[in-house]
């Protein structure tokens, strides 16, 4: 990524969107070790047209995502790519966190009564930075998370590795299109910690590097070249539409 331009950190908890534009690159860093940051796209021109993630596994013949992966819409596009990751295993099966879960789990708590004491899930997290676009419940899709590892046991039963991310560790995001990016910080649907994680993510925001042909996020798998065309076809048509 060259220099960056814009910083900021998302507390345990807590919520953020922003509008990226296509050449934008994105590190997440998971600050203390042991976070989850979930999050969404969504195209800003055609809010329909939103992150797939039963096409981003697929097509790229995986179950989790890492450094070379595309994050891909119900269009076949390519939201963003996978261009740095100190992990290699990031989930985006498990979906979010809801308000009864967090209760049974850690008791209930609201912003009323206990201010930034309070325990957040994902689903509300998420239903909040919608509604600042008009969306909804019914926009909510499959959602990636961040620094969690979610492995199957021999009996097939699904388990949250909590030692999986260290403090540091950080996954960048490089954006193929214009995208409205939803980002949450509250903890996976599977944790089982103690106590309610409280575990912050910081967001650093560049200019990224041109897309070579020797990309190696363009050639992870046959399938990208072919996301990466629809891109540049969607993109043709939308300039042509300006002449």
């Amino acid at each position: 990524m060259k220099d960056v331009l814009y910083t900021t950190e998302i507390p345990a908890g807590g919520h953020w969107s922003l509008r990226l534009r296509r050449g934008t690159q994105m590190r997440i860093t998971d600050i203390e070790g042991g976070g989850n940051a979930g999050m969404l796209f969504y195209n800003p021109e055609d809010l329909l047209e939103r992150y797939n993630a039963p096409d981003t596994l697929k097509c790229q013949h995986t179950f989790r995502l890492t450094r070379g992966n595309c994050l891909y819409s119900d269009m076949g596009r390519i939201f963003a790519s996978i261009v740095e990751d100190g992990l290699g295993w990031h989930e985006t099966v498990c979906g979010n966190s809801h308000a009864a879960h967090i209760a049974e789990r850690w008791g209930k708590r609201d912003y009323q009564n206990d201010r930034n004491d309070w325990h957040q899930n994902g689903y509300d997290a998420f239903l909040v930075e919608l509604a600042k676009y008009g969306l909804g419940r019914a926009d909510i899709a499959a959602n990636i998370n961040w620094f969690s590892k979610v492995a199957t046991d021999a009996d097939g039963n699904m388990n949250l590795d909590g030692d999986h991310s260290a403090p540091g560790s950080s996954v960048t995001l490089r954006f193929e299109m214009d995208t409205l990016v939803l980002l949450h910080t509250c903890p996976h649907p599977l944790n089982t910690a103690s106590e309610y994680p409280r575990k912050p993510v910081r967001i650093e925001i560049g200019e990224a590097e041109p897309v070579s042909d020797d990309d190696y996020c363009l050639n992870y798998r046959p399938e990208n070249r072919r996301g990466f065309q629809n891109n540049a076809l969607y993109y043709m048509g939308s300039e042509m539409g300006k002449r």
